[in-house]
């Protein structure tokens, strides 16, 4: 049985690729049934091609260990690398879908396994997994080791491992987009490795403002990134001064940012998710987009 690649042969339930994808839900399906063919025979490290995407999980070795990775890109050329933090439940396969949607855009994408500390993705086969009592005690330590060094730590190994593939255009910048709790990840990255990663989505991100001297806020003046910002509305109702210490944060940092609250609840882009918006998701796309095609 090859667990790497189990259930890529559909699209998660409910989920309906959106405008601008370049993909149908059919075209997401045929590249999902294909790789799973295609690594159950040939194992982790061979991957597949499938029409215009090729794809392989990944081992990357960190300060901290080895952590696995989905890996997709365009099957030809060099495209800019994005390293693709995932929400709370972690890599899994609607975040192989998504991955999958940005890398037929034109990126070479890494979504990442932020858990691999504890194991090998996935640790959750979907979104409603982690919200049962049972899926939120197996997280919590596992959410607790993730920390600011850490992450950090993290996002250079990635960052490295993109500029080290021929998939990757080094001539153009690194981006970095986030999901949830991953959303502060993408400032770290940029603050990680500066010179490389010019472009940062954080996609209602928890967690963006805080009293900690190195808050994600305050990293900005140590990036060279721009950012998109895109906030919850429950989010917002929530912590309704925390888009304006970013814009300061962002305007004293002289960091282009574009902050908004999104007419949509925490989660409202990941297909899994029960707060899952697709009008709002695509309008979060499409702004994703512009910022990444400045990379």
């Amino acid at each position: 049985m090859c667990d790497e690649y189990e259930g890529q042969g559909t699209a998660p339930q409910g989920f309906e690729p959106q405008a601008g994808s370049g993909l149908t839900r059919r075209g997401f399906t045929a590249i999902g049934a294909a790789a799973a063919l295609s690594g159950c025979a040939s194992g982790i490290a061979s991957g597949a091609t499938t029409g215009d995407l090729s794809e392989r999980m990944v081992e990357i070795t960190t300060t901290d260990g080895v952590a696995d990775a989905f890996f997709v890109h365009p099957a030809k050329g060099a495209h800019p690398g994005i390293v693709m933090w995932p929400d709370i439940a972690g890599l899994r396969e609607a975040k192989k879908v998504m991955a999958r949607r940005l890398a037929a855009a034109g990126y070479a994408v890494l979504c990442v396994n932020q858990y691999y500390r504890n194991g090998p993705a996935p640790v959750m086969q979907s979104f409603a997994e982690y919200r049962t009592p049972e899926g939120q005690a197996k997280i919590g330590p596992m959410r607790a080791a993730l920390t600011a060094e850490a992450v950090t730590r993290d996002a250079a190994a990635y960052v490295g491992f993109l500029d080290g593939e021929q998939a990757v255009d080094k001539a153009r910048g690194v981006g970095s987009n986030g999901y949830c709790m991953g959303g502060p990840f993408t400032v770290r990255t940029a603050a990680a490795v500066p010179a490389r990663v010019a472009a940062a989505a954080s996609l209602h991100g928890a967690g963006l403002v805080g009293p900690d001297p190195d808050s994600p806020h305050l990293l900005l003046s140590r990036t060279k990134a721009r950012y998109l910002v895109a906030i919850a509305r429950n989010d917002d109702a929530k912590a309704p001064t925390d888009k304006d210490t970013l814009r300061r944060a962002a305007d004293a940092a002289k960091r282009p940012a574009e902050i908004e609250v999104y007419n949509a609840d925490h989660g409202w882009c990941v297909p899994d998710s029960p707060a899952y918006d697709p009008v709002e998701a695509d309008r979060a796309w499409q702004r994703m987009l512009a910022l990444f095609g400045k990379l």
